[in-house]
């Protein structure tokens, strides 16, 4: 019988020596997902003397030393990486043109640069979370969705009113629409499937994808947040700050962000009437305003040719400040951190160096650029014009890898479904939104008291009064029924022989 290539005489298995356990990981990537030192036990050996709670710790700490070698493991599969345009020596990277990045890139990145001819302009327009789809809305009642990619068309309709703002809900199978006098909902066929009256006169749109809210600012200052869900509006109230015109949403804490004329950014959320936190970022006003998407940073520009950054979670002064040519009509923020401002026809892209914006790229267009927005996960600048709407390729500004259990840009039908069946399951609730998004973690003890006080009455008995007079105690089978009937037999029969004594 001939024996396995694998395997000796004996049947046991072979160890191959080219590959002795597993593979090395760099010092420096571990470093990047330390914990920390921990704690030292054969120090600390005389200060918990007890063996239980040692040997607990012990094992805390190895978990602690696995999940960091398992992350840092799993920076193999990472395999792509995001990388910047360097310009040779006494050049700049702003004098590159787009022509001149396509004919340097390969067939599939230069595909993503395109341009299409528009005619029912000025256009606002929204990429899905994934950066898969792309919905673009017309100033005169066009509205369009479709796959930028495949160059695939969903749905093409015109709505024969204004469109002030468009908006994707929490998948690419629906979205809503701010018309003259109302916000629509179609899905992607361009069928309207509700109407939302109680958000009128609506100028911006935000969804909130953990919240399932969509958010409305309008012209008359209300603001109004809907739950897509359940069909529920969650709260409705009026701002008195005028007609909103500038409103984003931070992605770290859902909390939307609004900028009026007197130079103040104001936080607010459902759950209060009031704004969370007033910003005094400029001295007249704010024309537009963009947030990282990591809620770290707050971009916002002024008609004095201004563009300060501030640190959102610090809320003081400005980190960095800008003086344009020109003031900036929209900004966007792209997910490595760069900054897209629009300055009339002329669109620049700032990236940060050293602690300083500097200009990265530079892009001129026929008519005054009207919206400005990064792709996520691709290399790629959408702005829109009256007439036009152009893909510009920007290398470096999206994340060069993805987590496909939260957001997956090649996702089939069947995980679409899946992922809105997780996401409703894991679905935040409003009141929630709160200006620390650590606050979620947290136990909120005022009213886990009140809690606990209202269970405390539920449970509580009323005890019986105590009698403390001496009670008679019958003796155990000294009475009932059948001894009161012997004892009457017994004296019937007594009286009976006594009569027959005294006759006798």
């Amino acid at each position: 019988m001939k024996k396995s290539a694998n395997k000796n005489y004996r049947g046991k298995k072979l160890i191959d020596k080219k590959f002795l356990g597993k593979a090395p990981i760099d010092k420096q990537v571990l470093a990047k997902y330390s914990k920390g030192p921990g704690l030292d036990l054969k120090r600390k050996r005389n200060v918990i003397k007890n063996k239980v709670v040692r040997k607990k710790l012990q094992q805390k700490e190895k978990i602690i030393e696995k999940q960091v070698e398992a992350s840092a493991r799993a920076e193999l599969l990472l395999t792509e990486e995001h990388g910047y345009l360097e310009a040779d020596e006494g050049e700049t990277t702003t004098e590159y043109r787009q022509k001149q990045l396509t004919d340097n890139v390969d067939i599939t990145s230069a595909a993503k640069q395109f341009k299409l001819d528009l005619q029912f302009g000025p256009y606002c327009f929204r990429y899905t979370r994934n950066g898969r789809h792309l919905l673009l809305g017309g100033k005169q009642g066009h509205v369009a969705a479709f796959d930028w990619v495949t160059k695939k068309l969903a749905c093409e309709i015109n709505v024969m009113e204004s469109v002030h703002d468009v908006t994707w809900l929490h998948l690419e199978t629906m979205f809503a629409v701010a018309q003259k006098d109302w916000v629509y909902i179609y899905d992607n066929q361009g069928i309207e499937l509700h109407c939302l009256k109680r958000m009128n006169g609506v100028t911006r749109l935000e969804f909130l994808p953990y919240h399932f809210l969509l958010a409305s600012g309008s012209k008359d200052g209300h603001m109004a947040w809907l739950d897509v869900s359940i069909g529920k509006l969650v709260a409705r109230y009026n701002s008195n700050l005028g007609r909103i015109s500038v409103m984003t949403q931070n992605p770290s804490n859902a909390v939307l962000c609004v900028g009026d004329s007197k130079g103040i950014v104001s936080m607010w959320s459902p759950n209060s009437t009031k704004p969370l936190a007033k910003m005094l970022c400029h001295h007249q006003s704010i024309l537009t305003c963009a947030i990282h998407p990591h809620g770290t940073y707050m971009a916002t520009s002024c008609v004095d040719k201004s563009v300060k950054i501030w640190d959102v979670r610090q809320l003081t002064g400005p980190v960095s400040h800008m003086h344009l040519c020109s003031p900036a009509h929209r900004m966007s923020y792209s997910q490595r951190g760069l900054l897209a401002l629009s300055m009339g026809n002329v669109v620049e892209v700032f990236r940060e160096t050293s602690g300083d914006f500097k200009p990265y790229l530079r892009h001129k267009t026929a008519r005054n650029v009207g919206c400005v927005k990064f792709c996520p996960y691709e290399d790629v600048l959408g702005i829109s014009t009256a007439n036009e709407f152009s893909s510009l390729l920007v290398p470096g500004s999206a994340e060069a890898n993805y987590d496909a259990h939260e957001i997956n840009p090649f996702q089939t039908k069947h995980q679409r479904r899946e992922a809105e069946v997780k996401a409703l399951l894991e679905k935040i609730q409003p009141e929630l939104i709160t200006l620390d998004s650590t606050e979620i973690l947290e136990v909120d003890v005022p009213t886990y008291k009140e809690k606990m006080e209202s269970k405390k009455k539920l449970l509580y008995i009323k005890p019986k009064s105590i009698n403390f007079e001496p009670r008679r105690t019958k003796a155990k089978g000294k009475g009932g029924t059948a001894k009161v009937i012997k004892t009457k037999k017994i004296l019937k029969d007594l009286s009976r022989r006594v009569r027959d004594f005294h006759i006798f």
